[in-house]
Protein backbone atom coordinates (compact mmCIF):
# COMPACT_ATOMS: atom_id res chain seq x y z
CA UNK A 1 0.00 0.00 0.00
CA UNK A 2 1.55 3.30 -1.15
CA UNK A 3 2.03 5.58 2.05
CA UNK A 4 -0.08 8.96 2.18
CA UNK A 5 2.68 11.13 2.70
CA UNK A 6 4.10 10.34 -1.08
CA UNK A 7 1.85 12.33 -3.08
CA UNK A 8 0.64 14.65 0.02
CA UNK A 9 0.17 18.45 0.22
CA UNK A 10 1.26 19.91 3.23
CA UNK A 11 -0.01 23.02 4.56
CA UNK A 12 1.92 25.53 6.79
CA UNK A 13 0.89 27.09 9.50
CA UNK A 14 3.09 30.09 10.70
CA UNK A 15 1.08 29.86 14.41
CA UNK A 16 1.84 33.13 15.11
CA UNK A 17 0.60 34.55 12.10
CA UNK A 18 -2.85 32.41 11.45
CA UNK A 19 -5.34 33.24 14.16
CA UNK A 20 -5.16 34.69 17.21
CA UNK A 21 -8.56 33.88 19.82
CA UNK A 22 -7.62 35.50 22.79
CA UNK A 23 -6.63 38.89 21.67
CA UNK A 24 -3.02 39.38 22.33
CA UNK A 25 -2.25 39.73 18.60
CA UNK A 26 0.00 36.90 18.60
CA UNK A 27 -1.66 33.66 17.00
CA UNK A 28 -2.86 30.60 19.06
CA UNK A 29 -3.77 26.76 18.87
CA UNK A 30 -7.28 27.61 19.56
CA UNK A 31 -7.32 29.97 16.71
CA UNK A 32 -5.84 27.22 14.17
CA UNK A 33 -8.34 24.55 15.39
CA UNK A 34 -10.91 26.98 14.56
CA UNK A 35 -9.87 27.70 11.33
CA UNK A 36 -8.65 24.12 10.32
CA UNK A 37 -12.10 24.22 8.01
CA UNK A 38 -10.59 26.46 6.00
CA UNK A 39 -7.25 23.99 5.82
CA UNK A 40 -9.63 20.76 5.47
CA UNK A 41 -11.20 22.36 2.26
CA UNK A 42 -8.59 23.26 0.63
CA UNK A 43 -8.55 19.27 -0.07
CA UNK A 44 -4.54 19.18 1.38
CA UNK A 45 -3.32 15.75 3.54
CA UNK A 46 -1.48 17.44 6.78
CA UNK A 47 -0.36 20.82 8.26
CA UNK A 48 2.81 21.05 9.70
CA UNK A 49 3.45 23.75 12.52
CA UNK A 50 6.22 26.02 13.09
CA UNK A 51 7.38 25.97 17.07
CA UNK A 52 4.73 26.28 19.46
CA UNK A 53 7.05 24.67 22.16
CA UNK A 54 8.47 27.33 25.42
CA UNK A 55 10.58 29.42 23.95
CA UNK A 56 12.04 33.27 25.05
CA UNK A 57 11.16 34.20 21.10
CA UNK A 58 14.21 35.25 20.37
CA UNK A 59 14.03 33.72 17.20
CA UNK A 60 10.25 33.69 17.02
CA UNK A 61 9.83 29.71 18.20
CA UNK A 62 13.38 28.55 17.07
CA UNK A 63 15.06 28.96 20.08
CA UNK A 64 12.73 26.56 22.24
CA UNK A 65 13.60 26.45 26.47
CA UNK A 66 11.23 23.30 27.09
CA UNK A 67 10.78 20.70 24.08
CA UNK A 68 8.21 18.97 25.76
CA UNK A 69 5.66 21.73 26.61
CA UNK A 70 3.63 24.69 25.08
CA UNK A 71 4.43 28.48 25.17
CA UNK A 72 1.92 30.03 27.13
CA UNK A 73 1.96 32.44 23.85
CA UNK A 74 0.08 29.40 22.04
CA UNK A 75 -1.91 27.49 24.68
CA UNK A 76 -1.17 24.71 26.77
CA UNK A 77 -0.90 20.57 25.68
CA UNK A 78 -4.32 20.55 26.76
CA UNK A 79 -5.01 22.63 23.58
CA UNK A 80 -2.68 20.99 21.44
CA UNK A 81 -4.09 18.00 21.89
CA UNK A 82 -7.52 19.47 20.96
CA UNK A 83 -6.39 20.53 17.75
CA UNK A 84 -4.83 16.94 16.71
CA UNK A 85 -8.17 15.49 17.61
CA UNK A 86 -10.18 18.34 15.32
CA UNK A 87 -7.65 18.21 12.88
CA UNK A 88 -8.07 14.23 12.53
CA UNK A 89 -11.83 14.63 12.51
CA UNK A 90 -11.42 16.51 9.35
CA UNK A 91 -8.83 14.02 8.14
CA UNK A 92 -5.76 16.18 8.50
CA UNK A 93 -2.75 15.02 9.58
CA UNK A 94 -0.33 17.08 12.06
CA UNK A 95 3.20 17.69 12.36
CA UNK A 96 5.20 19.86 14.61
CA UNK A 97 8.79 21.54 13.79
CA UNK A 98 11.64 19.81 15.79
CA UNK A 99 14.48 22.31 16.52
CA UNK A 100 16.69 19.27 17.61
CA UNK A 101 19.98 21.11 16.25
CA UNK A 102 20.27 23.71 19.17
CA UNK A 103 18.23 25.25 21.92
CA UNK A 104 17.86 28.68 24.26
CA UNK A 105 20.12 29.88 26.09
CA UNK A 106 17.34 29.11 29.02
CA UNK A 107 16.77 25.78 28.04
CA UNK A 108 17.68 24.16 31.59
CA UNK A 109 20.38 21.82 29.44
CA UNK A 110 22.11 24.78 28.71
CA UNK A 111 22.30 26.55 31.81
CA UNK A 112 23.88 23.67 33.43
CA UNK A 113 26.07 22.82 30.74
CA UNK A 114 27.75 27.17 31.14
CA UNK A 115 27.87 26.56 34.97
CA UNK A 116 30.89 24.63 35.31
CA UNK A 117 33.44 22.00 32.91
CA UNK A 118 32.98 19.38 35.49
CA UNK A 119 29.14 19.05 35.57
CA UNK A 120 26.79 16.21 34.31
CA UNK A 121 25.75 18.04 31.57
CA UNK A 122 28.74 20.15 30.55
CA UNK A 123 29.76 18.46 27.34
CA UNK A 124 26.06 18.54 25.92
CA UNK A 125 27.36 21.52 24.04
CA UNK A 126 29.69 22.58 21.57
CA UNK A 127 32.22 23.73 23.88
CA UNK A 128 36.20 24.81 22.83
CA UNK A 129 38.86 26.87 24.27
CA UNK A 130 39.89 30.22 22.39
CA UNK A 131 42.97 30.33 20.38
CA UNK A 132 46.34 31.25 21.78
CA UNK A 133 45.24 35.14 20.90
CA UNK A 134 41.80 35.05 22.86
CA UNK A 135 39.90 34.86 19.08
CA UNK A 136 37.32 31.89 18.95
CA UNK A 137 38.61 28.04 18.16
CA UNK A 138 37.20 27.89 13.89
CA UNK A 139 36.45 30.77 11.46
CA UNK A 140 32.84 29.48 11.52
CA UNK A 141 30.66 32.17 10.79
CA UNK A 142 26.35 32.61 11.97
CA UNK A 143 23.99 32.66 9.81
CA UNK A 144 22.55 35.60 11.49
CA UNK A 145 25.65 37.85 11.13
CA UNK A 146 29.13 37.81 13.15
CA UNK A 147 31.03 34.19 14.13
CA UNK A 148 29.29 31.32 15.08
CA UNK A 149 31.51 31.24 18.51
CA UNK A 150 30.15 33.33 21.26
CA UNK A 151 33.13 33.60 24.52
CA UNK A 152 31.68 32.61 27.91
CA UNK A 153 33.32 33.84 30.68
CA UNK A 154 32.08 31.93 33.23
CA UNK A 155 33.07 28.50 31.77
CA UNK A 156 36.46 31.09 30.17
CA UNK A 157 35.62 29.10 26.80
CA UNK A 158 33.51 29.73 23.92
CA UNK A 159 30.06 27.91 22.82
CA UNK A 160 29.02 27.21 19.42
CA UNK A 161 25.80 28.56 17.81
CA UNK A 162 24.97 28.71 14.15
CA UNK A 163 22.35 31.02 14.30
CA UNK A 164 21.70 33.78 16.89
CA UNK A 165 24.53 33.53 20.80
CA UNK A 166 21.16 33.12 22.54
CA UNK A 167 20.96 29.27 20.18
CA UNK A 168 23.60 27.00 21.56
CA UNK A 169 24.51 24.23 19.59
CA UNK A 170 23.54 20.60 21.28
CA UNK A 171 27.03 18.58 21.24
CA UNK A 172 25.69 15.59 19.15
CA UNK A 173 28.61 13.50 19.43
CA UNK A 174 27.97 13.04 22.96
CA UNK A 175 25.39 9.83 23.43
CA UNK A 176 23.51 11.28 26.14
CA UNK A 177 22.11 14.53 23.83
CA UNK A 178 20.94 11.55 21.29
CA UNK A 179 19.27 9.85 23.77
CA UNK A 180 17.54 12.80 25.07
CA UNK A 181 16.81 14.44 22.09
CA UNK A 182 15.08 10.73 20.84
CA UNK A 183 13.44 10.86 24.15
CA UNK A 184 11.20 14.48 22.90
CA UNK A 185 10.40 12.81 20.08
CA UNK A 186 8.88 9.86 21.23
CA UNK A 187 7.28 12.21 23.72
CA UNK A 188 5.03 14.07 20.68
CA UNK A 189 4.53 10.87 18.88
CA UNK A 190 2.92 9.36 22.09
CA UNK A 191 0.51 12.37 22.04
CA UNK A 192 -0.79 11.71 18.73
CA UNK A 193 1.58 13.64 16.27
CA UNK A 194 1.93 12.15 12.68
CA UNK A 195 5.39 13.36 12.54
CA UNK A 196 7.90 15.81 12.02
CA UNK A 197 9.79 18.95 10.35
CA UNK A 198 13.11 18.39 11.18
CA UNK A 199 14.66 22.28 11.20
CA UNK A 200 18.27 22.36 9.98
CA UNK A 201 18.43 18.93 9.69
CA UNK A 202 22.18 18.61 8.09
CA UNK A 203 23.34 20.81 11.01
CA UNK A 204 23.33 18.57 13.50
CA UNK A 205 27.04 17.42 13.64
CA UNK A 206 29.94 19.59 13.58
CA UNK A 207 33.54 18.91 12.87
CA UNK A 208 34.94 17.05 15.86
CA UNK A 209 38.62 18.35 15.25
CA UNK A 210 37.48 21.93 14.80
CA UNK A 211 38.61 22.40 11.57
CA UNK A 212 38.07 25.92 9.89
CA UNK A 213 36.63 26.16 6.31
CA UNK A 214 37.78 26.72 3.45
CA UNK A 215 36.86 29.94 1.56
CA UNK A 216 34.39 29.83 -0.90
CA UNK A 217 36.23 30.39 -3.97
CA UNK A 218 39.83 30.27 -4.74
CA UNK A 219 40.48 33.71 -5.55
CA UNK A 220 39.51 36.85 -3.14
CA UNK A 221 36.26 37.96 -3.42
CA UNK A 222 34.84 41.41 -2.48
CA UNK A 223 33.42 41.22 1.02
CA UNK A 224 29.69 40.03 0.72
CA UNK A 225 26.83 40.59 2.31
CA UNK A 226 26.51 37.53 3.58
CA UNK A 227 29.74 36.36 4.98
CA UNK A 228 28.50 32.59 5.96
CA UNK A 229 28.17 32.26 1.92
CA UNK A 230 32.17 32.92 1.48
CA UNK A 231 32.72 29.86 3.23
CA UNK A 232 33.10 26.40 1.92
CA UNK A 233 30.85 24.71 5.20
CA UNK A 234 31.93 21.63 5.09
CA UNK A 235 33.05 21.48 8.75
CA UNK A 236 30.28 23.15 10.32
CA UNK A 237 27.52 20.96 8.84
CA UNK A 238 26.39 18.22 6.79
CA UNK A 239 29.05 15.96 8.22
CA UNK A 240 28.88 12.37 7.74
CA UNK A 241 27.91 11.16 11.27
CA UNK A 242 24.62 13.10 10.94
CA UNK A 243 23.54 10.25 8.91
CA UNK A 244 23.54 7.78 11.93
CA UNK A 245 21.64 9.53 13.73
CA UNK A 246 18.85 10.40 11.01
CA UNK A 247 18.78 6.36 11.03
CA UNK A 248 18.28 6.54 14.81
CA UNK A 249 15.55 8.84 13.91
CA UNK A 250 13.66 6.33 11.65
CA UNK A 251 14.32 3.11 13.36
CA UNK A 252 11.79 5.32 15.87
CA UNK A 253 9.32 6.98 13.89
CA UNK A 254 9.03 2.98 12.46
CA UNK A 255 7.74 1.91 15.72
CA UNK A 256 4.63 4.00 14.94
CA UNK A 257 1.84 3.79 12.38
CA UNK A 258 1.86 6.32 9.38
CA UNK A 259 4.67 8.42 10.58
CA UNK A 260 6.72 10.98 8.41
CA UNK A 261 9.71 13.14 9.13
CA UNK A 262 10.16 15.67 5.96
CA UNK A 263 14.45 17.48 6.63
CA UNK A 264 14.85 20.20 5.87
CA UNK A 265 18.51 20.96 3.98
CA UNK A 266 20.31 24.18 5.02
CA UNK A 267 22.36 24.28 1.76
CA UNK A 268 21.94 26.14 -1.78
CA UNK A 269 22.52 24.82 -5.24
CA UNK A 270 23.14 22.05 -6.98
CA UNK A 271 24.76 21.05 -3.21
CA UNK A 272 21.40 20.92 -1.68
CA UNK A 273 19.69 18.43 -3.97
CA UNK A 274 22.92 15.74 -3.52
CA UNK A 275 21.79 15.78 0.12
CA UNK A 276 18.21 15.45 -0.35
CA UNK A 277 18.93 12.57 -2.35
CA UNK A 278 21.18 11.45 -0.16
CA UNK A 279 19.37 11.84 3.23
CA UNK A 280 16.27 10.11 1.61
CA UNK A 281 17.35 7.24 -0.05
CA UNK A 282 16.24 3.71 0.85
CA UNK A 283 14.22 3.12 3.51
CA UNK A 284 16.06 3.72 6.64
CA UNK A 285 16.40 7.56 6.43
CA UNK A 286 14.36 10.51 6.26
CA UNK A 287 10.89 9.92 4.63
CA UNK A 288 11.72 13.07 2.74
CA UNK A 289 13.49 16.45 2.31
CA UNK A 290 13.36 19.73 0.72
CA UNK A 291 16.06 22.19 0.19
CA UNK A 292 15.64 25.74 -0.84
CA UNK A 293 16.40 25.19 -4.17
CA UNK A 294 12.88 26.24 -5.02
CA UNK A 295 12.41 28.90 -2.42
CA UNK A 296 15.25 31.84 -5.13
CA UNK A 297 14.83 34.10 -7.52
CA UNK A 298 15.61 31.45 -10.41
CA UNK A 299 12.55 31.31 -12.66
CA UNK A 300 13.80 29.25 -15.40
CA UNK A 301 12.86 26.39 -16.86
CA UNK A 302 16.21 25.09 -16.86
CA UNK A 303 16.14 25.87 -13.17
CA UNK A 304 13.03 23.59 -12.37
CA UNK A 305 14.02 20.61 -14.73
CA UNK A 306 17.87 20.22 -13.32
CA UNK A 307 15.99 20.60 -9.53
CA UNK A 308 13.50 17.51 -10.26
CA UNK A 309 15.39 15.65 -12.69
CA UNK A 310 18.92 15.98 -10.84
CA UNK A 311 16.97 14.48 -7.90
CA UNK A 312 15.61 11.20 -9.11
CA UNK A 313 18.74 10.72 -11.68
CA UNK A 314 21.16 11.02 -8.28
CA UNK A 315 18.70 9.24 -5.70
CA UNK A 316 16.43 7.24 -7.79
CA UNK A 317 15.06 5.61 -4.03
CA UNK A 318 14.79 8.78 -2.50
CA UNK A 319 11.55 10.81 -1.73
CA UNK A 320 11.10 14.79 -2.30
CA UNK A 321 9.10 17.76 -1.01
CA UNK A 322 8.75 20.79 -3.37
CA UNK A 323 7.57 24.06 -2.48
CA UNK A 324 7.90 27.64 -3.55
CA UNK A 325 7.26 29.44 -0.39
CA UNK A 326 7.65 29.45 3.62
CA UNK A 327 8.19 31.25 6.47
CA UNK A 328 11.77 31.74 5.58
CA UNK A 329 12.36 33.63 2.16
CA UNK A 330 9.97 36.20 0.14
CA UNK A 331 6.36 35.06 -1.32
CA UNK A 332 6.85 34.30 -4.41
CA UNK A 333 4.30 36.20 -5.70
CA UNK A 334 6.36 39.01 -5.16
CA UNK A 335 9.63 36.99 -5.54
CA UNK A 336 9.05 36.31 -8.99
CA UNK A 337 7.22 39.22 -10.20
CA UNK A 338 10.04 40.47 -12.89
CA UNK A 339 8.40 37.29 -14.79
CA UNK A 340 4.62 37.99 -13.87
CA UNK A 341 2.08 39.11 -16.34
CA UNK A 342 0.73 40.28 -12.75
CA UNK A 343 0.42 39.13 -9.27
CA UNK A 344 -2.83 36.85 -10.04
CA UNK A 345 -1.26 35.36 -13.21
CA UNK A 346 1.81 34.21 -11.78
CA UNK A 347 -0.14 32.88 -8.67
CA UNK A 348 -1.64 30.54 -10.90
CA UNK A 349 1.03 29.52 -13.32
CA UNK A 350 3.16 28.77 -9.54
CA UNK A 351 -0.08 26.52 -8.38
CA UNK A 352 -0.15 24.66 -11.88
CA UNK A 353 3.60 23.83 -11.87
CA UNK A 354 3.60 22.97 -8.44
CA UNK A 355 0.54 20.83 -8.65
CA UNK A 356 2.26 19.00 -11.17
CA UNK A 357 5.59 17.99 -9.76
CA UNK A 358 6.35 14.70 -8.75
CA UNK A 359 7.35 14.13 -4.67
CA UNK A 360 5.24 15.31 -1.89
CA UNK A 361 4.09 19.43 -2.33
CA UNK A 362 3.65 21.92 0.61
CA UNK A 363 2.19 25.61 0.64
CA UNK A 364 2.75 28.19 3.08
CA UNK A 365 0.04 29.87 4.78
CA UNK A 366 -1.69 32.75 2.32
CA UNK A 367 -0.30 31.19 -0.66
CA UNK A 368 -3.73 29.76 -1.64
CA UNK A 369 -4.65 33.51 -1.82
CA UNK A 370 -1.89 34.47 -3.68
CA UNK A 371 -0.39 36.88 -1.04
CA UNK A 372 2.21 39.37 -1.65
CA UNK A 373 5.61 40.45 0.21
CA UNK A 374 4.36 42.90 3.31
CA UNK A 375 6.19 46.32 3.06
CA UNK A 376 7.52 47.02 5.88
CA UNK A 377 9.12 50.00 7.60
CA UNK A 378 12.04 49.19 10.36
CA UNK A 379 10.01 50.43 13.52
CA UNK A 380 7.42 47.68 12.53
CA UNK A 381 10.64 44.70 12.27
CA UNK A 382 10.93 42.48 14.72
CA UNK A 383 13.29 39.69 12.54
CA UNK A 384 17.10 39.46 14.42
CA UNK A 385 18.96 40.03 10.78
CA UNK A 386 16.53 42.53 9.27
CA UNK A 387 17.59 44.57 12.45
CA UNK A 388 20.47 43.95 12.87
CA UNK A 389 21.47 44.75 8.84
CA UNK A 390 18.90 47.06 8.20
CA UNK A 391 18.30 48.37 5.22
CA UNK A 392 20.59 45.81 3.35
CA UNK A 393 18.55 42.98 4.23
CA UNK A 394 14.69 43.45 4.59
CA UNK A 395 14.22 39.65 6.67
CA UNK A 396 11.47 37.37 6.97
CA UNK A 397 9.06 39.61 8.05
CA UNK A 398 7.16 40.16 5.26
CA UNK A 399 6.23 36.93 4.51
CA UNK A 400 4.81 36.26 8.22
CA UNK A 401 2.25 38.65 8.92
CA UNK A 402 -1.10 37.92 9.79
CA UNK A 403 -3.26 36.03 7.72
CA UNK A 404 -6.02 37.52 6.07
CA UNK A 405 -9.94 35.96 7.08
CA UNK A 406 -12.52 39.06 6.59
CA UNK A 407 -11.57 41.84 4.53
CA UNK A 408 -13.91 44.27 6.23
CA UNK A 409 -12.97 43.21 9.94
CA UNK A 410 -10.16 44.70 11.95
CA UNK A 411 -7.02 43.45 11.08
CA UNK A 412 -8.77 41.30 8.65
CA UNK A 413 -10.31 38.81 11.69
CA UNK A 414 -6.64 37.98 12.42
CA UNK A 415 -7.12 39.51 15.99
CA UNK A 416 -8.80 42.35 18.06
CA UNK A 417 -5.96 43.08 19.79
CA UNK A 418 -2.41 44.52 18.25
CA UNK A 419 -1.10 42.04 16.10
CA UNK A 420 2.53 41.78 16.34
CA UNK A 421 2.82 42.82 12.58
CA UNK A 422 0.53 45.20 10.87
CA UNK A 423 -2.20 44.11 8.64
CA UNK A 424 -2.03 46.31 5.45
CA UNK A 425 -4.85 46.60 2.44
CA UNK A 426 -2.35 44.80 -0.09
CA UNK A 427 -3.19 41.62 1.57
CA UNK A 428 -6.29 42.61 3.41
CA UNK A 429 -8.06 42.69 0.27
CA UNK A 430 -7.20 39.10 -0.52
CA UNK A 431 -9.18 37.90 2.44
CA UNK A 432 -10.32 34.75 2.73
CA UNK A 433 -14.14 35.67 2.67
CA UNK A 434 -14.00 37.62 -0.47
CA UNK A 435 -11.90 34.94 -2.46
CA UNK A 436 -14.91 32.54 -1.05
CA UNK A 437 -17.70 34.50 -2.28
CA UNK A 438 -15.87 34.70 -6.03
CA UNK A 439 -15.49 31.74 -7.88
CA UNK A 440 -12.80 32.56 -10.38
CA UNK A 441 -10.41 33.18 -7.32
CA UNK A 442 -7.24 32.21 -7.01
CA UNK A 443 -8.35 30.89 -3.63
CA UNK A 444 -11.17 27.93 -5.73
CA UNK A 445 -8.36 27.91 -8.43
CA UNK A 446 -6.27 26.27 -5.70
CA UNK A 447 -8.62 24.00 -4.85
CA UNK A 448 -9.62 23.09 -8.05
CA UNK A 449 -5.74 22.75 -8.99
CA UNK A 450 -5.20 20.40 -5.86
CA UNK A 451 -8.50 18.20 -6.54
CA UNK A 452 -7.31 17.58 -9.96
CA UNK A 453 -3.61 16.44 -8.62
CA UNK A 454 -5.75 14.42 -6.50
CA UNK A 455 -7.82 12.61 -8.81
CA UNK A 456 -5.26 11.85 -11.72
CA UNK A 457 -2.79 8.61 -11.30
CA UNK A 458 -0.13 9.71 -13.79
CA UNK A 459 0.64 13.15 -11.41
CA UNK A 460 0.67 11.70 -8.30
CA UNK A 461 2.95 8.70 -8.81
CA UNK A 462 3.47 9.07 -12.48
CA UNK A 463 7.45 9.11 -13.56
CA UNK A 464 8.97 12.33 -14.94
CA UNK A 465 10.06 12.88 -18.11
CA UNK A 466 11.25 16.14 -19.23
CA UNK A 467 10.98 17.76 -23.17
CA UNK A 468 13.35 19.88 -25.20
CA UNK A 469 11.77 23.00 -25.50
CA UNK A 470 13.65 26.28 -25.13
CA UNK A 471 13.46 28.55 -22.67
CA UNK A 472 10.88 29.56 -21.17
CA UNK A 473 8.63 27.19 -21.56
CA UNK A 474 9.04 24.25 -19.12
CA UNK A 475 7.34 20.88 -20.20
CA UNK A 476 7.52 17.41 -18.72
CA UNK A 477 5.67 14.33 -19.31
CA UNK A 478 3.67 12.29 -16.05
CA UNK A 479 3.25 8.88 -16.86
CA UNK A 480 1.64 6.18 -14.70
CA UNK A 481 -0.35 3.11 -15.45
CA UNK A 482 -2.65 3.64 -17.99
CA UNK A 483 -2.49 7.65 -18.13
CA UNK A 484 0.11 10.21 -19.74
CA UNK A 485 -0.42 13.84 -19.00
CA UNK A 486 2.05 16.87 -20.31
CA UNK A 487 2.72 19.86 -18.24
CA UNK A 488 3.75 22.33 -20.01
CA UNK A 489 4.43 26.27 -18.87
CA UNK A 490 5.30 29.15 -19.98
CA UNK A 491 7.34 31.05 -17.35
CA UNK A 492 7.37 34.27 -19.34
CA UNK A 493 4.89 37.25 -19.80
CA UNK A 494 5.21 36.92 -23.57
CA UNK A 495 3.03 34.57 -25.50
CA UNK A 496 4.55 31.49 -27.09
CA UNK A 497 2.87 29.10 -30.06
CA UNK A 498 4.15 25.23 -29.41
CA UNK A 499 3.30 22.84 -32.39
CA UNK A 500 2.26 19.31 -31.49
CA UNK A 501 1.83 15.91 -33.18
CA UNK A 502 -0.46 13.38 -31.65
CA UNK A 503 -3.99 13.18 -30.54
CA UNK A 504 -4.27 15.10 -27.27
CA UNK A 505 -7.20 16.96 -25.29
CA UNK A 506 -6.69 19.53 -22.51
CA UNK A 507 -7.87 18.57 -18.94
CA UNK A 508 -7.96 20.33 -15.45
CA UNK A 509 -7.04 23.86 -14.77
CA UNK A 510 -5.42 25.36 -17.86
CA UNK A 511 -4.71 29.22 -18.87
CA UNK A 512 -3.93 27.70 -22.75
CA UNK A 513 -5.75 27.34 -26.57
CA UNK A 514 -5.42 24.42 -28.32
CA UNK A 515 -6.82 23.76 -31.52
CA UNK A 516 -5.69 20.06 -32.01
CA UNK A 517 -2.31 21.00 -34.05
CA UNK A 518 -1.08 24.17 -31.81
CA UNK A 519 -0.88 25.40 -28.36
CA UNK A 520 -1.29 29.11 -27.84
CA UNK A 521 0.03 29.75 -24.42
CA UNK A 522 -0.51 33.54 -23.18
CA UNK A 523 2.12 34.97 -20.82
CA UNK A 524 2.22 33.04 -17.65
CA UNK A 525 -0.09 30.43 -19.30
CA UNK A 526 0.06 26.61 -18.52
CA UNK A 527 -2.04 23.36 -20.31
CA UNK A 528 -2.35 19.87 -18.51
CA UNK A 529 -2.70 17.21 -22.08
CA UNK A 530 -4.02 14.17 -21.65
CA UNK A 531 -2.80 11.90 -23.97
CA UNK A 532 -2.69 8.03 -25.16
CA UNK A 533 0.87 8.06 -26.96
CA UNK A 534 3.69 9.93 -26.78
CA UNK A 535 3.55 13.54 -28.19
CA UNK A 536 5.95 15.46 -30.04
CA UNK A 537 6.75 19.11 -29.93
CA UNK A 538 8.55 22.06 -31.75
CA UNK A 539 8.38 25.96 -31.32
Amino acid sequence: MREWWRDAVIYQIYPRSFQDDDGDGIGDLRGITRRLPHIAALGVDCIWLSPIFTSPQKDMGYDVSDYKDIDPLFGTLADFDALIGRAHELGLKVITDQVLSHTSDQHPWFRQSRASRDNERADWYVWADPLPDGSPPTNWHSHFGGPAWEYDPQRGQYYLHNFLAAQPDLNFHNAEVVDAVLDVCRFWLDRGLDGFRLDTVNYYFHDAQLRSNPPAQKRPQVMALDLYGMQDNIYNKTRPENLGFIQRLRSLTDQYDNVMMVGEVGELGRRSIQIMGEYTDGNSRLHMAYSFAMLGNDFTAGHFRQCIEGFHRDAPDGHPKWSFSNHDVQRHVTRWADHAVSDSHIARLACAMLMSFEGTIGIYQGEELGLTETVLTFDELTDPPALRYWPAVKGRDGCRTPMVWEGDKRNAGFSDGQPWLPVKEPQARLSVDRQEADSGSILHFYKRAIAFRKAQPALTAGDTTFIDLPEPILAFRRKSDGQQITCVFNLSKEPHVIKLMGSADLCGPYHAEFDGSELMLPGNGFAYLQHDKDLSFSV
